[in-house]
């Protein structure tokens, strides 16, 4: 795939909600389901520690996810994501309807995503991003493919480019 040119800073700074998906974004996209039936994911601290910086620099953040998980409940948790949304496999809707609650337009939008049913909602948002790993249809659509891998602090990364926008230091 033809490498994706820079995003300019001030496209970055104009963003008021990061948005993402959880698996293979957020985690490797692996799923562990043990014998009693409870499952487990691995979260990377980098991609953690961006987020609560993001929520300190007044950046709102949404997860975005297509099946309904409790490890994804308690990470959300624990990390006071403010919007977590899950069970919604339309992507684009669940987006458009965040943002127009929080009376945000797509240009002040990032949105976070690695598979075909993320590409419409990459497309939408002033900034899609997705990962080394994705699916061709969310390589196509996004704007910004990550250095990094899910689960290893690709989210972490946007993360820096949302916050090297602001005024001042990094909290």
């Amino acid at each position: 795939m033809t490498p994706k040119p820079p995003i300019p800073a001030a496209r970055w700074a104009a963003i008021r909600l990061f948005a993402m998906d959880v698996d293979g974004v957020l985690t490797d996209g692996t799923v562990r389901i043990h014998s009693d039936g409870s499952e487990s994911k691995n979260f990377s601290i980098l991609d953690g520690m961006g987020l609560v910086r993001l929520a300190k620099a007044g950046i709102a953040t949404a997860w975005i996810s297509g099946r309904a998980s409790g490890a994804t409940t308690a990470r959300a948790t624990e990390l006071k994501i403010p919007h977590l949304i899950q069970g919604r496999t339309d992507k684009l809707a669940a987006l458009q309807e965040l943002a127009t609650k929080l009376s945000f337009t797509a240009a002040q939008c990032t949105y976070m995503g690695d598979d075909d049913i993320d590409a419409p909602a990459l497309a939408w948002a002033g900034i899609g991003v997705s990962v080394p790993g994705a699916m061709p249809a969310a390589l196509q659509a996004a704007a910004c493919i990550t250095q990094r891998n899910a689960g290893l602090g690709a989210v972490r990364e946007v993360c820096e480019h949302l916050l090297a926008g602001r005024v001042g230091p990094s909290p």
